[in-house]
């Protein structure tokens, strides 16, 4: 069935859901390295309507997806213009912006990390540029995804010293934005490698801890995706578990994949429906109220009308995988296994939440435990888990 044609139901998208979607992603023209472009090109303002119409709520860019790479100012003025008109007009935001700091071939070598000076003196100017677009469209959040900062030659780039030009370049750009009183939030997008051998803070847990070592650790949190920590062969449930619990999930990027290859972003639930069926069990419990931002593109055999229906798929399973979290969440067989495994009379919870003392210390090293009994509970998880296959698959 055809996305224009789509009966409308519960599952139907709506504003209220904040999805959104980056100029990049609808407008992907179906490249890879064995084959050329399958479909035409896109134009924003075209793409910020049909969204609409579909029922999206935001729309992303990298700086070069809006304003090509050698407009003049007069160009990217009217551009501009234009495409915040597109927004008025359909009732669109802007809630991210980025930098392309990856495809252009001064940027071989990385951007931030690149062992030449006047590239990463560029790189600055460029972003800068970004951050003033992205502030003007009314971005709440900057991403930045370090797509060529690694390595492929080991040899060629001090590793230490690559931590340590990163670190310069966002203290530098979080000074620049505060300067000029943007109020905007970065987030660090990890991946492990492609289109690099190995990228520098491959993960959600390299990301967090660096985010500590920067001048303005406050401003600077994480856009995690699913593809990338899939591609390390991680749990990407734990992993943006870890970054709501630090307070650092500024974003989001929704997307699927099959295993650790290279980056697929394949529409939304396609694959890893169990894993996203948590994702979205842990969103909606931890009260995450961002953007739902699906970076992923419509598959290489699709025309225009294809990369419509997957844009209203990746939609459309996040609301039928939430409406069966919910279902989950309300069955009374759940609630209870979940309750006798989480059971407990009480003795011990003070000891454990209340932090050293000489006394707890003194309780704990004196306490008798039944370790035969402790061995021997089942705890019900077969169970559990079956229930949870059930619900997926809409049995109960």
């Amino acid at each position: 069935m055809a996305a224009q044609e789509h009966t409308s139901d519960q599952y139907t998208p709506k504003k209220e859901n904040k999805f959104s979607f980056g100029l990049w992603t609808v407008g992907n023209r179906g490249r890879d390295p064995f084959g050329d472009f399958v479909r035409p090109e896109l134009d924003p303002v075209y793409s910020v309507k049909k969204l609409s119409e579909l029922g999206a709520w935001g729309v992303s860019l990298h700086d070069n997806d809006l304003v090509p790479f050698d407009a003049t100012p007069q160009e990217r003025d009217r551009i501009v213009r234009d495409f915040k008109q597109a927004l008025s007009d359909y009732g669109m935001v802007v809630p991210m912006a980025t930098t392309n700091l990856f495809f252009h071939p001064a940027f071989k070598d990385g951007a931030f990390t690149s062992n030449d000076p006047k590239v990463r003196a560029f790189a600055l100017q460029k972003t800068m540029r970004a951050i003033d677009l992205g502030a003007e469209l009314g971005a709440k959040v900057y991403v930045f995804w370090g797509g060529r900062e690694g390595a492929d030659a080991e040899a060629s780039k001090d590793p230490v010293t690559a931590i340590k030009r990163m670190r310069d370049a966002l203290n530098f750009l979080s000074a620049y934005s505060i300067d000029q009183g943007y109020n905007l939030r970065f987030a660090l997008e990890p991946k492990p490698n492609e289109p690099r051998s190995d990228i520098y803070f491959p993960t959600v847990g390299h990301m967090l801890a660096f985010i500590y070592t920067l001048d303005h650790p406050d401003m600077v949190g994480l856009n995690p995706e699913v593809a990338h920590e899939h591609m390390a062969g991680l749990n990407f449930v734990h992993a943006v578990a870890q970054a709501i619990e630090a307070g650092k999930l500024f974003h989001i990027d929704l997307n699927d994949q099959k295993g650790p290859r290279f980056d697929q972003d394949l529409r939304f639930g396609s694959e890893n429906i169990k894993s996203m069926f948590f994702l979205i069990r842990l969103l909606e419990h931890s009260g995450y109220d961002g953007a739902h931002h699906f970076d992923a593109h419509a598959l290489r055999t699709e025309d225009e009308q294809g990369v419509w229906d997957f844009a209203l798929g990746c939609m459309r399973t996040y609301n039928m995988l939430k409406a069966k979290v919910q279902r989950f969440d309300a069955d009374p067989e759940v609630q209870q296994l979940l309750q006798a495994i989480n059971s407990s009379d009480g003795t011990y919870e003070p000891l454990l939440s209340g932090g050293y003392s000489r006394e707890s210390a003194r309780q704990l090293k004196e306490a008798r435990f039944d370790i035969a009994a402790l061995a021997q509970r089942g705890l019900g998880y077969e169970r559990l888990d079956q229930l949870t296959i059930e619900h997926i698959l809409g049995v109960r």
